[in-house]
């Protein structure tokens, strides 16, 4: 059993080597299966969880874990990432060697076009990130929910030694097509790694299963500039991670695995790839359960995010013709229900709802005004969105189709441009 003063010793070796970390968020992917909510943002900015972006997850991730000299990525229609990151990550300290800086794709290098893979991506930046002189650099995507503290696989990193570490979970076999897939020894030493394979190696342990890379990376910093280097030198290559860096290194070098768990329940945690309209519906259905594997209320582990000042919620009349209300739902600052019933929803902030109106298993992000004598069942509504009066969505798919996305589980889609509307709130 470990002493105080052990637990303040380790607390503190963790402490120094996320000091001695600078972080790198990809951010730059367009998202493309979550179809029309990435017309016009970067998936990284796109809204969640009734009140932050995507991008604050893994943010909050390298803040909360003392990691405070962070680089974000960015390239596909950024705008609405980087004017989120400018409102609301500018509170670290500059004069303490705190940051959250942006690095847009701005063909740094003499000759280079824009990011051309995410080895490239971080490549182009090289100067720049050197500049900065850290001994580690931790590689993490910007469009995955989370909550983990990156202490810990650091510590791990160090202590055994390795030249880079991978964090990894177990995902059923059938969705493991869509993530990097690795095999290892014993020891947790990669043997095998394949990007995205048309059939996914299972797991020993369980063969519905395949060990799948999260997407997060700790690399000695020496020994990345080297691999990009070589890398940026190969003409065939697609200069990708997963599809070039680690297969080219795990024969030669200690790459090892970090396995993702819920320490406390002893059990895979909570990690989710929003890439489709599906799992991004799903992922904020998930919020509203009565305790939800991802906690949102947790002191501990706060999730910052940049927030207009509203005024609270607001639920108006109460009557038997109409009655505003909400029962099994989240429903964020700036919201009026005024004599419409909301049940099995995430309401993000400044969303009207009028009367006579009901939702149900409904996701309405910021700024959408649904008028008198809607019906709305299992729809993804998007910012900006203003929803006619007596319009039925979610009850006679055929017909939605022929306005909005429908995907494959039968969630509709929609967005300002399928209605007809400006996008000036859209972002």
């Amino acid at each position: 059993m470990s002493t105080e003063s052990e637990h303040e010793e380790n607390h503190r070796f963790v402490s120094r080597l996320t000091r001695d970390t600078m972080a790198l968020i990809l951010a730059g992917g367009r998202g493309s299966r979550l179809k029309n909510l990435t017309d016009w943002r970067a998936k990284p900015a796109v809204p969640f969880g009734g009140k932050f972006r995507i991008i604050d997850f893994p943010l909050s991730n390298c803040i909360n874990s003392g990691i405070r000299r962070v680089a974000v990525l960015t390239q596909y229609k950024s705008h609405s990432l980087i004017r989120h990151i400018q409102k609301g990550w500018s509170f670290l300290r500059g004069e303490f060697g705190e940051f959250v800086e942006l690095m847009p794709a701005a063909q740094q290098r003499a000759g280079e076009t824009w990011y051309m893979g995410t080895a490239d991506a971080v490549y182009q930046n090289l100067n720049i990130i050197r500049s900065h002189a850290p001994k580690y650099i931790l590689l993490l995507a910007g469009d995955h929910i989370y909550k983990m503290d990156y202490g810990p696989m650091l510590a791990e990193h160090v202590a055994k030694n390795a030249d880079m570490t991978i964090g990894c979970l177990e995902v059923p076999l059938d969705l493991a097509k869509s993530f990097g897939v690795m095999s290892v020894n014993e020891e947790g030493q990669i043997e095998r790694f394949a990007e995205k394979p048309a059939n996914p190696e299972p797991s020993p342990n369980d063969p519905s299963l395949a060990l799948a890379s999260m997407g997060i990376y700790i690399f000695n910093a020496e020994f990345l500039y080297d691999q990009l280097r070589r890398d940026a030198d190969l003409p065939d290559s697609d200069h990708d991670f997963g599809k070039n860096i680690i297969p080219a290194i795990i024969h030669s070098h200690r790459v090892l695995s970090y396995r993702f768990r819920d320490v406390q329940k002893g059990e895979e945690a909570y990690w989710r790839d929003v890439g489709t309209v599906d799992s991004f519906w799903e992922a904020n259905m998930e919020l509203i359960s009565i305790t939800p594997h991802l906690n949102l209320y947790d002191k501990d582990w706060p999730i910052w995010t940049y927030q207009e000042q509203l005024p609270p919620a607001k639920f108006v009349f109460n009557n038997d013709e109409r009655r505003g209300m909400a029962v099994d739902s989240m429903v964020s600052g700036g919201c009026l229900i005024s004599g419409a019933k909301v049940s099995n929803s995430l309401l993000f902030s400044n969303v009207k709802v009028n009367s006579y109106s009901e939702l149900d298993q409904a996701v309405v992000l910021p700024n959408v005004d649904i008028g008198r004598h809607c019906l709305i069942k299992k729809a993804v509504l998007d910012k900006g969105c203003i929803i006619p009066p007596n319009t039925n969505i979610g009850y006679n798919l055929a017909e939605d189709a022929k306005r909005f996305h429908v995907s494959e589980n039968g969630i509709v889609l929609v967005t300002p441009q399928m209605l007809g509307q400006d996008l000036h709130d859209a972002l």
